[in-house]
């Protein structure tokens, strides 16, 4: 992505609220003084199809029949990238298994190219799921698109990765080494899902 572009989707998403600073526990149980919270501008249609555009245009010179998006985050993101590409947009979704799986008669066929979306990847796992739902229907894999990259390794995906967001540089912190915490400053523990320590 360009700076410009980084530029313009950090201010959206800072204006949206979905950027901010404090002193939060994530999921993983660490500590960081930054969170990114993309569902707060994904409320938010005119911005979410400016960033599905964004998305759009970096894959640019790509044939591209379907967008495919892990639910719940990806979903909506999804929808605008294949908005502005005048294309199909479908989901994957966990079974009772747990599993990714296409439900509600989604699926891609052998002869289509795929584009993957989501809204931010840390560790790609639902990413990859998804990845080999769309190659085991024999479908051709494009690339992968993310609002946002907060992936600390490399994500080793099957195909090209563009994010409009680096998330790389934001710090994280093992509670008991936290300054935050130190400083006695109150944490917070944002987002949809319980820690996992």
């Amino acid at each position: 992505m360009t700076a410009a572009v980084a530029e313009r989707a950090a201010e959206l998403m800072t204006k949206a609220g979905a950027l901010t600073k404090g002193h939060f526990r994530l999921t993983s149980g660490l500590h960081s003084d930054e969170y990114c919270q993309c569902a707060k501008v994904l409320e938010h249609p005119v911005m979410t199809e400016e960033l599905g555009r964004m998305l759009a245009d970096a894959f640019e010179g790509e044939t591209i029949d379907v967008v495919v998006s892990p639910a719940i985050g990806g979903i909506v993101i999804g929808y605008e990238v294949a908005r502005a590409l005048g294309v199909r947009a479908i989901w994957a979704e966990r079974g009772a298994d747990g599993a990714m799986a296409f439900r509600r008669g989604f699926g891609v066929t052998p002869s289509e190219r795929v584009l993957v979306i989501e809204d931010v990847v840390t560790t790609g796992g639902s990413v990859k799921e998804v990845a080999r739902l769309v190659t085991g229907a024999g479908a051709s894999l494009v690339g992968f698109g993310f609002i946002m990259d907060r992936s600390r390794e490399p994500l080793d995906l099957p195909a090209p990765t563009k994010a409009l967001l680096e998330g790389r540089t934001m710090q994280t912190y093992q509670p008991d080494e936290c300054p935050l915490c130190a400083a006695g400053v109150a944490v917070v523990k944002p987002g949809s899902r319980p820690d996992t320590k």
